[in-house]
């Protein structure tokens, strides 16, 4: 879980760093993201332990003597398969309830977070226009302290404020509602808005007066203060990330791709009857049946094509050719409608077998790496670890050919997410039947023993 946890982080590190976040958004935002990577770190874990329990009866000799007394790799394994089986279930309403609930979590504090603008209003050497009213510009520095700060402060619409300074450090304020510059050295522009001048009875200017008011001030330390409003973290309503596939569970996946189907059906079906409606044999046969006529009736007086001249050739022709390729475009856009349609029902088959697929390999994984711990007798954290390692890659490997084959709809979504399974399955049977008979995996007799037919 560490290790997936830190993978996380370095997924999602430019989106954290800078926010001013607090520490408990960190916390909420973990918690979330590790009950939803519990489905990749359970079957290494799985793997490893089986691995390293049975390679620790081995290495002692108490497999050995197990066998010695009568009993069979089956019935010695018989009660840790009953509780991977239970772990296994477990799993299954874990993955079912819990983690399309943390996953939806997650993704909406995360959007929250990357929309969390912080980290992106400085940025050395480039004018900043990310807050409202002010452009900010720095020559260096990084993180919250920087050299040669120039601010332009538009925010007030009858003054223009300009602020440099040799140096300077920037913070929030404890509620997040403010950002600060505190500045040292230096020169502050103001400059109000030009101003109506005012006349005298005879029309001369009254008194002296400048058309554009202004002052400038030198400071040796200042500190100034920006609205934060908007910049701030705000959470986003949950239920817009509640319809996509990952943050349903099996019996709302199945009725939500029971729901696109039909209103799939239900456009296609209204889509052939305006097809149908706008050509007119078919509206001639439609208001035949519905008026109990006989269509030669309604079809007798059609226009014979070869009776025509050579100008209302032309022109049926053109007319002919403008309505195939306007029907042709509409043909070609329900067509790309309908693959949009089916691969979204594809993610969601992909999401609905997933479920079942990682409770299967739960299973597999232990029929693997128990009858591989009986056979290399080793346990502890050495060889284990290295074999279980190298298993837990394949298995990897082959969830994600699937899953992107699944994406990529090259295989449907059962084939793509039980790909692993369907891979390691023989292997483990292979596994097994040659540590319950102490014989070698590659071994002749094992071979025979595995596809002789019991008489």
């Amino acid at each position: 879980m560490f290790i997936l946890i830190m993978q996380f982080f370095w997924k999602y590190i430019d989106d954290l760093m800078g926010k001013g976040l607090d520490v408990s958004v960190i916390v909420e935002l973990l918690f979330y993201v590790s009950a939803s990577l519990i489905p990749l770190a359970l079957p290494l874990a799985i793997l490893l332990s089986s691995i390293m329990t049975m390679g620790n009866l081995a290495e002692n000799n108490e497999l050995t003597a197990l066998k010695a007394s009568g009993m069979s790799l089956y019935k010695i394994i018989r009660p840790l398969m009953f509780i991977v089986i239970i772990i296994a279930i477990c799993t299954f309403y874990f993955a079912n309830y819990v983690i399309p609930v943390a996953n939806l979590k997650w993704h909406s504090l995360i959007f929250d977070i990357q929309n969390t603008k912080i980290s992106t209003i400085i940025t050395p050497g480039v004018y900043s226009k990310e807050l409202d009213g002010y452009a900010i510009k720095v020559d260096s520095g990084s993180g919250d302290e920087f050299e040669g700060i120039l601010i332009h402060d538009h925010s007030n619409p009858t003054e223009i404020k300009t602020i440099r300074a040799e140096r300077g450090k920037i913070y929030k304020s404890d509620n997040g509602k403010y950002l600060y510059f505190e500045m040292e050295n230096g020169t502050m522009f103001e400059e109000l808005a030009p101003q109506v001048p005012v006349f005298s009875a005879e029309g001369k200017p009254h008194g002296k007066h400048s058309n554009h008011p202004s002052r400038r001030s030198t400071f040796d330390h200042a500190t100034h203060k920006i609205d934060l409003t908007g910049f701030d973290l705000s959470r986003s309503e949950e239920e817009l990330f509640k319809d996509k596939h990952e943050m349903l569970n099996v019996f709302q996946l199945d009725y939500v791709v029971d729901s696109i189907l039909n209103h799939g059906n239900e456009i296609q079906q209204n889509f052939v009857t305006n097809i149908r409606s706008s050509h007119p044999y078919f509206v001639a046969i439609d208001f035949a049946r519905n008026n109990k006529q006989h269509i030669d009736t309604i079809t007798g007086g059609a226009v014979v094509f070869d009776k025509l001249n050579r100008e209302q050739k032309i022109e049926a022709i053109t007319k002919s050719q403008s309505q195939l390729r306007l029907k042709n475009k509409n043909i070609q856009g329900q067509k790309d409608f309908l693959a949009t349609i089916n691969r979204d029902i594809d993610q969601y088959l992909i999401e609905y077998n997933r479920k079942f697929a990682l409770t299967v390999a739960i299973i597999i994984l232990f029929f693997i790496g128990a009858p591989l711990g009986a056979i290399v007798k080793r346990g502890g954290f050495g060889a284990p670890v290295v074999i279980a390692a190298l298993l837990f890659l394949v298995y990897f490997v082959l969830l994600t050919i699937g899953e992107n084959l699944a994406n990529a709809g090259t295989v449907s979504p059962v084939v793509g997410m039980w790909f692993s399974a369907m891979v390691l399955a023989p292997i483990a049977f292979i596994l097994l039947n040659a540590a319950a008979n102490d014989l070698p995996v590659l071994s002749k007799d094992n071979w025979i023993r595995l596809f002789r037919r019991k008489r």
